[in-house]
């Protein structure tokens, strides 16, 4: 598919591209709004297109605004920065459109720069917002170009080094892996890996799989973010398989600095995939557009095996101890994919399993065996 064409008509895949995106974005106001009110939250599209598909659906810079537009109080505090350097205008209008000017108090901003020759955006993006103590204007930044041009990482991880600034990227592993092995390509892929360039070369030719050698390209982008900033960073990736072959098209990648927004992308992810996938190191959250419909069972139950994963994880390690579901949660996410509702699922089904006993110190009656909840105590055996 040319650029030109792509905004045609919107694929599934997009859809839901848009989708875990726009999701996201409240969400993470809620969680930047609990420590501190800012003075703005900015949601920065560096490449928006026209914001409406020509078959009349529209992307994530309409569905973002939606969301906010319907929360009175994120209204008042979101700011929008889009930039596009061949649609703007026809997302200027489509958006004003749908939010005339006022809609948000805080100023909206189009731009029309190209990614990768304007070196304005990456001064903007590496511009730290702190006053003082506190980050006045954190943002989630969507990185989404149709290729590889104009990526930077050392440039986005000075972004990500403010408190609160979080980051999905959209990354065309079809164009990346081939581009890994074509030299005349080196200089732009330096700009994506600047100090694992070599290793990632020498590390795919002994990868067995198409599949593992995903995984290294997507893996070492994470390296990278903690190599620059020198500290431990949650990455974690969504996986789209191809509209017409079986095989991976493209991942978006989620980065941040906090453990809330790391369990957060977990749970919206969970929502949009539609393919069980077992989380061994390789596999992620995954979406195929041609199962949309497909409403044969799975021959294996793949869901079961995490859920049964999990549990054997939280007996080896929580034996005899007693813990809130809520702590053992929010401890044990920060090292694996598992979601909220794979925890919720694994400690009900141990209760059954008489695995663990549970009780609660809020005096109420429950009708669940398990809540994830500070008043959710449980023993295990």
């Amino acid at each position: 598919m040319k650029e030109n064409d792509f905004f045609e008509q919107q694929t599934m895949s997009s859809r839901v591209k848009a989708g875990i995106v726009s999701d996201y974005f409240p969400q993470y106001c809620k969680i930047i709004i609990k420590r501190r009110i800012p003075k703005s939250i900015r949601f920065i599209d560096l490449f928006a297109g026209p914001g409406i598909y020509e078959d009349g659906n529209v992307s994530t810079p309409i569905l973002v605004g939606r969301k906010c537009k319907a929360d009175h109080q994120l209204k008042d505090l979101v700011q929008f920065i889009f930039n596009d350097n061949t649609h703007i205008a026809q997302l200027k209008e489509n958006y004003l459109n749908e939010f005339p000017q006022g809609t948000f108090p805080q100023q909206v901003y189009f731009r029309d720069q190209t990614v990768g020759e304007c070196e304005k955006i990456y001064e903007y993006l590496e511009k730290s917002t702190h006053e003082g103590k506190f980050n006045e204007s954190p943002a989630l930044l969507f990185f989404d170009p149709f290729g590889y041009k104009g990526m930077r990482t050392a440039s986005l991880a000075k972004f990500l080094e403010n408190w609160g600034n979080e980051i999905f990227i959209f990354i065309n592993t079809k164009r990346i892996n081939p581009a890994l092995e074509n030299d005349k390509f080196e200089d732009l892929m330096r700009l994506w890996f600047p100090t694992t360039y070599e290793q990632v070369k020498a590390e795919k030719t002994n990868t067995r799989t198409v599949s593992e050698r995903l995984n290294l390209i997507i893996q070492n982008i994470g390296k990278e973010f903690a190599n620059s900033l020198k500290s431990s960073i949650y990455y974690t990736a969504f996986r789209f398989q191809e509209e017409n072959i079986d095989t991976t098209s493209h991942y978006i990648l989620h980065l941040t600095k906090g453990a809330k927004g790391f369990e957060l992308v977990k749970s919206v992810y969970n929502n949009f995939a539609n393919v069980d996938t077992i989380f061994d190191g390789i596999n992620t959250y995954t979406f195929d557009s041609k199962k949309v419909n497909d409403n044969i069972a799975s021959l294996f139950d793949v869901k079961a095996e995490n859920i049964f994963k999990l549990k054997e994880e939280l007996l080896a390690k929580y034996k005899h101890q007693t813990i809130s579901a809520l702590k053992l949660f929010q401890e044990h996410q920060r090292s694996c994919l598992y979601s909220f509702d794979h925890y919720r699922e694994a400690l009900r089904r141990l209760v059954e399993d008489k695995k663990i006993e549970v009780f609660f110190t809020d005096n109420k009656q429950h009708r669940v065996s398990v809540l994830i909840d500070k008043d959710c105590i449980l023993r295990f055996e």
